[in-house]
């Protein structure tokens, strides 16, 4: 039995392996996802489900948390128009022009299936408990960005291979305010992105290359928690999980052992 707990949409994740095969269950307030690869037992464990809830079992996953499903031969699309159209709609921004850009290089807002916007996100959500006018036209900005990237989204295909891949990356001492540096990976299961994060790392990384240290940290963290699930769905990956980064002081700690008796503190 696994279980995981999403801190920022508060979502739980439950993983059951038997004999017979592979049950996930994920559960957001009131919306429930359901998969197995037994579909027998699937079917059963819905009628256990129904007998305790009120519940309405839609065959085919089409829609879950704003995001839209989409399938096609080989491929599955997902999709935020709908949810970006209606936030447009009621925020009276259906008319405004879009821009390139989704943060001038203050704030941030949303981001379920739009990498491209979640350093934005993060910025935006530390002003919502005492918002102002200021906060307001960042939150606006983003709304623009969107407008003009609608259909944009992203697409599952389906590959001979299913390699497990991280990417990570580091804004050093980018933060103008107190120094510190912004963290972001991207995994990626099969060439296909499955997770992605932007966060402002807890500390003043003296240095770039310890500031990239941080970020791989971050990302072996996730590769390895995904890994753990693929286990758990009885899922194996085509050789070793790869990390990889552009930093040229790591990748020359990495291949000189001499200079490992400087990291040992980051073991």
């Amino acid at each position: 039995m696994g279980y995981k707990q999403s801190q920022g949409n508060h979502i739980l994740f439950f993983n059951h392996s038997s004999l017979g095969g592979v049950t996930t269950l994920i559960v957001y307030v009131d919306d429930i996802i359901v998969t197995r690869n037994n579909d027998a037992e699937k079917r059963l464990l819905s009628q256990c489900l129904s007998q305790e809830f009120e519940m309405k079992i839609v065959r085919r996953l089409k829609y879950f948390l704003g995001i839209e499903v989409a399938y096609f031969k080989n491929s599955i699309f997902l999709s935020q128009q709908k949810y970006v159209i209606d936030l447009l709609q009621e925020t009276g921004k259906t008319t405004c022009k879009p821009v390139n850009s989704p943060i001038s290089s203050k704030l941030i807002c949303l981001a379920h299936i739009r990498p491209d916007i979640a350093y934005a996100v993060s910025v935006i959500i530390k002003f919502m408990h005492n918002p102002k006018q200021i906060h307001l036209q960042a939150a606006y900005h983003v709304l623009h960005f969107l407008k003009g990237i609608t259909g944009k989204d992203i697409l599952f295909k389906k590959h001979d291979y299913l390699a497990l891949e991280v990417y990570t990356d580091v804004d050093y001492a980018g933060s103008i305010v107190d120094q510190r540096s912004t963290s972001g990976y991207c995994t990626f299961l099969g060439g296909n992105l499955i997770t992605w994060r932007s966060k402002k790392q807890n500390v003043v990384s003296r240095s770039s290359a310890e500031a990239e240290f941080r970020a791989m940290a971050q990302g072996i963290c996730e590769i390895l928690w995904v890994n753990i699930i693929l286990k758990d769905l009885k899922i194996n990956i085509d050789g070793p999980m790869k990390l990889y980064c552009d930093n040229k002081s790591m990748i020359n700690i990495a291949h000189n052992p001499i200079q490992h008796d400087r990291t040992k503190h980051r073991d």
